[in-house]
């Protein structure tokens, strides 16, 4: 039953303005496409995404997950994600409903719940599973607050925190509840990974890294690619290649000129790790901007 309310919901909050749906109720967004697409290389924030129509895929290093109507992903991590969509049409677009994932909320729960939490080991930052009415039903409660903006702005921080907190208890919820210690594996990975993101042009001391999360380099590498399934160096190339082509389909002058805005020197090198990323040249990429 709340799944339908979400599809009536996320309908009216789609046909509203987008500045003012994302005043009102900044942590929801309607994302809605009429077509399948091909393969789409984008970076996941921390979001909890409701597939309410249509079907979708994405890989993450080597995990493959495969969405329907129903289904949830709960993303912990910054994620360079390659999705695509696979069943939309005009007369049925796929539809999700996207909830951003505050961190700082979760772990302002930690002195209330974390003695209470249990630990899931096999706890992965990309987690699939149905839609449970456990948090479903705040998710509600908090659309339904989109045409009343006092009762957003008073009501809507409390039901966010509702929300995480039955994020955090659920069956997907075991790498948020790795993130509720700012000293767990998973949050000094995190914190990598900002550094990561805000340096991706630059050339990768993983060295450096590891001792500012302190860890020696193998521990480093062993934790970061339980948290991201890939490498900190894959990580990065994943992160130049996202770049890159939103560069190239931009209009970006030449192929040359994005590897070096990307932190290439070698043209060749980057159209070869473009090429293995897309399974097409940039050139290609290049010539749908012109």
């Amino acid at each position: 039953m709340t799944l339908e309310r979400l599809k009536h919901l996320s309908v009216e909050l789609s046909a509203q303005e987008t500045v003012l749906s994302g005043r009102i109720l900044p942590a929801a967004h309607i994302f809605q496409r009429e077509d399948v697409t091909a393969f789409e290389a984008v970076v996941y924030n921390p979001v909890i995404c409701l597939i309410l129509q249509g079907r979708k895929e994405m890989t993450v290093g080597d995990q493959f997950v495969s969405l329907a109507e129903g289904d949830a992903l709960l993303v912990s991590h910054d994620l360079p994600v390659t999705s695509r969509i696979t069943d939309a049409s005009a007369e049925a677009p796929y539809r999700a409903l996207i909830f951003s994932l505050d961190v700082s909320i979760l772990r302002s729960l930690y002195e209330q719940v974390g003695e209470a939490v249990t630990e899931a080991h096999d706890a992965t930052s990309l987690a699939a599973s149905a839609a449970d009415p456990a948090w479903t039903e705040p998710m509600v409660r908090y659309l339904e607050l989109m045409d009343a903006p006092l009762d957003a702005q008073v009501l809507g921080p409390m039901i966010l925190k509702e929300i995480h907190y039955r994020l955090l208890l659920s069956p997907i919820g075991g790498m948020l509840r790795k993130l509720l210690s700012v000293d767990s594996h998973a949050s000094r990975i995190a914190k990598s990974i900002q550094r990561i993101r805000a340096s991706f042009r630059e050339p990768l001391a993983v060295g450096d890294l590891a001792q500012a999360a302190g860890m020696s380099q193998s521990s480093f590498h062993e934790h970061f690619k339980s948290v991201t399934g890939t490498t900190p160096l894959q990580y990065q190339k994943d992160l130049r290649m996202i770049e890159a082509r939103t560069l190239l389909e931009r209009g970006i002058p030449s192929v040359s000129v994005a590897g070096f805005e990307v932190g290439y020197e070698s043209p060749t090198h980057f159209s070869r790790d473009y090429s293995r990323k897309f399974g097409c040249s940039p050139k290609h990429h290049l010539a749908r901007a012109s």
